[in-house]
């Protein structure tokens, strides 16, 4: 299913089988996520997308060939690619061993045509390892908002027992508490109205605040504050309005993807000595991290199927904020 230009259809078309060059793999694709960054191949909104072009960054499927110089990756093993697509080697942060923060990182889907397709090539340095415990469908999600929400938690200061706010229940925010839960905080839900309270509680809150009707900082700092809020909601109001909730040492960790700017008092920082800080996804090995530990904790996403034919269906009910949550284009296995 490909973009032919800004702001087009999702067009279904035959193009050649694509070969693997040297240092990279050919997948057999059998699942794909949809993830509203795929609104930038869509509407062209990031710079320096080729067009034609296969969207698509939430990859599992089978290694179908191998290129020249892959010595770690052999056919027939299940792999997935997820958003970060491969990287130099040899800019200043590849050479601290920070791929992630690559000058010139490659992104599935949008540097070269990824998962929405039968087949897709990717750098060898791009792809992740899939345990035997997760299905295809539910692993495509985990390379995107999986890894984001679990890496982000992961790489806090926060210990087991320390009280950590997941803000907004949505893609990311239904995987952000399973993975809270499992990381043995005492978690709290955030969200506006109480029309997912129980979903909360049953993904591992232990805490709801409904944003509609109470003071979200001054709720979670009756519960002492907390040590981490994890702002999945792509809205900058809802995520100004949690700042004054953190507690002593606290942090802001941001990982929805909002372009709109918001305030914050230095004091509230000061005073108790609290941060706000981004964080993006990961490498191929954060994204075998996560796989493994919700492999192992029986951490799953809520997606909702779609044939690879239905890519422009499948991403209205995406973009719509439709879906519950997660949404998956599936290929014949």
């Amino acid at each position: 299913m490909q973009v032919k230009s800004p702001g087009g259809k999702f067009e279904l078309v035959d193009i050649d089988l694509p070969e693997p060059g040297a240092g990279e793999v050919r997948i057999k694709v059998h699942a794909c996520g949809i993830c509203h960054s795929d609104a930038f191949v869509k509407e062209g909104h990031y710079p320096g997308i080729e067009y034609p072009r296969v969207p698509g960054h939430e990859v599992v499927g089978v290694i179908d060939k191998t290129g020249e110089g892959v010595r770690k990756w052999d056919k027939g093993q299940r792999v997935g690619v997820g958003w970060h697509g491969g990287h130099c080697f040899n800019c200043s942060p590849c050479r601290e061993g920070d791929y992630i923060m690559c000058e010139r990182a490659k992104i599935a889907g949008i540097s070269y045509d990824g998962g929405y397709a039968e087949y897709m090539v990717a750098p060898q340095e791009a792809i992740a390892f899939i345990p035997e415990g997760l299905k295809s469908v539910d692993a495509a999600p985990l390379l995107c908002a999986g890894i984001t929400t679990f890496n982000a938690l992961r790489n806090t200061d926060a210990k087991a027992g320390d009280l950590v706010a997941v803000q907004g229940i949505g893609g990311l925010g239904h995987l952000g508490l399973q993975y809270a839960q499992q990381m043995g905080f005492e978690t709290v839900a955030i969200s506006r109205g109480t029309d997912k309270k129980e979903l909360a509680e049953s993904l591992g809150a232990d805490h709801f605040i409904d944003a509609d009707q109470q003071d979200v900082a001054q709720a979670l700092q009756e519960l002492g504050g907390a040590r981490v809020i994890l702002a999945t909601a792509p809205s900058s109001a809802a995520i100004e309005s949690v700042i004054n909730g953190l507690g002593i040492n606290g942090q802001l960790l941001i990982v929805a993807a909002t372009p709109d700017t918001f305030s914050v008092s230095p004091f509230a920082l000061i005073g108790k000595r609290s941060s706000i800080k981004g964080w993006p996804s990961g490498t191929a090995k954060d994204s075998e991290a996560t796989l493994n530990f919700s492999a192992l904790g029986d951490i799953r996403p809520m997606i909702e199927q779609y044939p690879l034919e239905q890519a422009n269906e499948a991403y209205e009910r995406m973009i719509k904020n439709k879906a519950r949550f997660r949404v998956v284009l599936t290929m014949e296995e």
